[in-house]
């Protein structure tokens, strides 16, 4: 453990990769407003089309990693079978309990509370972000290391990308974005307190299927940035709890 991690009772300060996640986001949304300020809208609209380009590459190179083999320098495929069976349960429990809806209504709930409700683009960059900072082996991984062994690091590096992203996408898409930071915090806080519980599950075979199916949900998120919502993304949320329960049964 490192002893920065400590208070000055000498107990240990368990969340502080997520804090400082949660603050990297509001500081870059914070810097992208001003920049959406500063810029055209046909500026805005171009920079939201080039983020959701690069979200799902992304998104792509991150399953195609997962994906692709090489074994005796021929190219072959693995975890198609557990991608499938991960997004037929996910989209089915997702469905049933209308993630989707619930997810749109704290979005709503959180422009009234902040004074937005003029926002027209503010549930969609809400959305969005939250997605894209929430999403994937990161978020999971760095919190589990952050909770039982005060180690930052992974949060860290997810803070300065997140950062850059949630910059990138309030220049184009408004203040919606910067409480992405709101969904962050209490995701990776309760992977952190909870780590304990967490870490047995976590083995490397989970953690190539979160990183599989969380890469092809960013995938479906950029779809969505580029051509307009079209994929209900948070109906696929539960694919990440079906791809971990399946590294113990593939």
């Amino acid at each position: 453990m490192h002893p920065g991690y400590f208070s000055e009772e000498g107990i240990f300060m368990t969340g502080l990769g997520t804090m400082l996640n949660a603050a990297a986001i509001v500081a870059g949304g914070a810097l992208g407003l001003l920049l959406k300020n500063a810029l055209p809208q046909r500026i805005g609209d171009g920079l939201m089309k080039a983020m959701g380009v690069c979200v799902l590459f992304i998104g792509l190179a991150g399953a195609l990693s997962n994906l692709l083999t090489v074994q005796d320098g021929a190219l072959g495929t693995s975890g198609t079978m557990m991608m499938i069976l991960s997004f037929l349960g996910g989209a089915v429990t997702g469905g049933a309990l209308d993630l989707e809806g619930k997810m749109e209504r704290f979005g709503l709930w959180v422009r009234k509370k902040s004074g937005s409700d003029g926002d027209s683009s503010f549930l969609e960059g809400f959305l969005n972000a939250s997605f894209t900072v929430c999403i994937g082996a990161m978020a999971v991984v760095g919190a589990i290391q952050d909770g039982l062994l005060g180690d930052i690091s992974l949060l860290v590096t997810k803070s300065v990308l997140d950062g850059v992203i949630i910059m990138v996408m309030a220049a184009s898409m408004g203040r919606g974005c910067l409480f992405s930071a709101l969904p962050v915090a209490v995701f990776q806080g309760l992977i952190t307190l909870f780590a304990r519980f967490l870490q047995p599950v976590m083995t490397d075979a989970a953690t190539a299927n979160l990183s599989l199916t969380g890469s092809v949900l960013v995938f479906c998120v950029g779809v969505n940035l580029v051509w307009g919502k079209r994929i209900p993304v948070a109906n696929l949320l539960p694919t990440l709890l079906f791809a971990v329960a399946l590294a113990f049964v593939l």
